[in-house]
């Protein structure tokens, strides 16, 4: 299998031949226009690319996608012109990227939930789409933007809108999730939304039988053309769930689970009581010795997506796990990810059922307190708008006792989380990150939703879609690419198509995910109500490897850059207990370290 899997889309014009010949240096595939010219240029493994061609039209699928050319060119007949290209997809599982070429116009779009994202940049006179953005930064010689870079150092990774648009290089642009981009012959190009959230209308005994279909079909465009497939089963509902729906299909299936320093965690037991279900499965548990920590390895990392990934501090289990996975014939490894961003009870969710359920409202409260302890009540009756919120966070970027935000946009109910810039963060990087802030104030962006539950939901299942990618491009480099069926687009409409009252009903934990699992999931495995908890195992690994990363951010990129204070660095790495806003942080801090040491290499390179 290739290294790198990556694609660029080029127009159907005169510039796009040049832009090819850009192109063609790092890549060994290429599929043409019916003109002639060249439309898709990239490396991709066998059974990645699927294509269609009707007359003057054609049709590729790229990804996972059950789909075979046949069935594809009986959908493309359906198609009348560049507009119509939702039409020939509709119904369609798995996770992909579709192009359409027709009557001289281009159409590329990805996935709703981010695992799947289009950039686009101007190589040669023409406008030219890619599956990645250092593709199209090698190809233009575009530099690094520092600003996006320093929005990359918040202690959570920026949401909507800030990566929407955003990218590291400057000339580089990311299509907005949901939007496909349109590439006319002359070599103008424009976004247009294909996507629309649905709105939480279906009650839940409906909303579980669509979620039941959708994932069902999404774990089986995972197991119907491998012989062996492999997935996390940490004990949770959802990779329990992906477990059972796996076991059910024609692959074989390996599971994997780490074991946690931490005897509290549950998370075992659980995955014992799946295990045991699961008698014609692989279980594969490293033991403790045999298990690399978080943060180790990191000196000999080669290697980095094309956006920081929190995956780096990862970085020594991810081998460990490729290689004991494909030892094993895994051809595909399947996450979790996306799971509680879609079914958890998330507290926004309060202020949706204030408005619709208010009588249910304190039992609700109570049940939310108990799960994460944080300040509801001054935010349920706050109205302000989700820019007027952005402005807020701009305006208290850098925390301060003297001058603390309004508790109605701190609340667990607000638009979204007030993520701070780490204490190493130079004032020139806060200065950065406060400018994207007000300019994207500035622009009034709507919400992703008018409901809070439904916004906080999309919000976190494209941060989620984002985070997933850049570990599917680490392991795809192992030789072990990922799936996360919960971040496929059929499953986020499912999902998001329940009632708000029922998605967080206060007496279950993640009730609709456990309804629409009956059945196939045993009932008891169903009935957890506890989340494993791994703080032990980060404080661990740090203790462990403080000197190793302190020896890494004495050569810092990221200080050359001015972003980074290594005096204060230093002092956080030295301090016995780090606060969480302040422990994720040196997550993001280690991915774009690691991120700007590879930024300029070619993938591959």
């Amino acid at each position: 299998m290739t290294a790198d899997m990556w694609f660029a889309v080029l127009p159907d014009g005169e510039n796009g031949p040049a832009a090819a010949s850009v192109l063609r240096s790092g890549a060994t595939e290429t599929v043409s226009h019916h003109s002639g010219r060249p439309w898709l240029v990239g490396n991709w493994p066998a059974g990645q690319v699927v294509t269609a061609a009707v007359g003057a039209a054609r049709l590729a699928v790229i990804g996972r996608c059950p789909v075979t050319a046949d069935a594809l060119t009986d959908r493309l007949r359906r198609v009348r012109d560049i507009t119509g290209a939702e039409s020939a997809l509709a119904g369609l599982a798995g996770s992909f990227h579709a192009v359409l070429s027709a009557g001289g116009r281009v159409r590329v779009r990805g996935s709703a939930s981010a695992v799947r994202r289009v950039f686009h940049a101007r190589v040669r006179g023409a406008t030219v789409a890619a599956s990645r953005a250092d593709v199209l930064a090698l190809a233009c010689g575009a530099p690094v933007d520092e600003r996006q870079l320093a929005l990359r150092l918040l202690a959570s990774p920026p949401p909507y809108p800030l990566a929407d648009g955003g990218c590291l290089w400057r000339g580089v642009h990311a299509v907005p999730d949901g939007h496909g981009l349109l590439l006319e012959a002359d070599g103008r190009a424009t976004t247009r939304r294909w996507w629309t959230p649905p709105g939480p209308e279906l009650p839940l005994a409906q909303g579980a039988d669509a979620v039941r279909r959708a994932l069902t079909a999404a774990v089986d465009s995972c197991t119907a053309e491998r012989k062996t497939v492999s997935s996390d089963l940490s004990g949770g509902m959802d990779s329990t769930s992906l477990c059972f729906l796996a076991a059910r299909g024609p692959a074989r299936l390996v599971t994997f689970r780490w074991e946690s320093v931490d005897p509290a965690n549950d998370d075992a037991a659980w995955a014992a009581r799946a295990t045991a279900r699961l008698p014609g499965a692989e279980h594969v548990l490293p033991g403790r010795a045999g298990a690399p920590l978080w943060f180790s390895g990191m000196d000999s990392l080669d290697g980095a997506g094309d956006e920081p990934g929190v995956w780096v501090r990862d970085s020594a289990k991810l081998t460990t796990l490729a290689g004991l996975m494909t030892a094993r014939g895994s051809a595909l490894h399947l996450s979790g990810g996306g799971g509680d961003e879609l079914f958890a009870a998330l507290p926004p969710y309060l202020h949706d059922v204030l408005r619709s359920d208010p009588r249910s409202v304190p039992g609700r409260i109570r049940r939310q307190r108990a799960a994460r302890p944080q300040p509801l009540l001054r935010g349920l009756a706050d109205r302000s708008t989700f820019s007027r919120w952005l402005t807020s966070w701009a305006d208290h970027l850098v925390p301060d006792p003297a001058k603390p935000p309004p508790a109605r946009f701190t609340s667990g109910t607000a638009w979204g989380t007030f993520s701070a810039m780490p204490p190493w963060a130079t004032p020139a990087a806060v200065g950065a990150v406060r400018s994207v802030l007000r300019e994207a104030a500035a622009d009034a962006p709507e919400a992703l939703a008018a409901q809070r539950g439904q916004h906080a939901a999309l919000a976190g299942v494209q941060m989620c879609g984002r985070a997933f990618r850049q570990v599917d491009q680490a392991a795809t480099g192992l030789g072990l690419p990922y799936a996360a069926p919960f971040l496929d687009d059929s499953v986020i409409e499912a999902a998001l198509s329940v009632r708000v009252t029922d998605r967080g009903a206060p007496d279950r934990y993640k009730p609709v995910l456990a309804a629409a699992m009956r059945g196939v999931v045993p009932d008891d495995l169903l009935a957890r109500s506890t989340k494993g908890e791994y703080t032990a195992d980060f404080y661990f690994a740090l203790r462990r490897n403080r000197a190793a990363l302190a020896e890494l951010f004495n050569e810092s990129r990221l200080a050359r850059a001015g972003l980074l204070d290594t005096a204060a660095l230093a002092a956080g790495l030295a301090r016995p207990h780090l606060p969480p806003d302040v422990m994720r942080a040196l997550d993001n801090t280690l991915a774009c370290e690691v991120w700007l040491r590879h930024a300029i290499r070619p993938p591959g390179g």
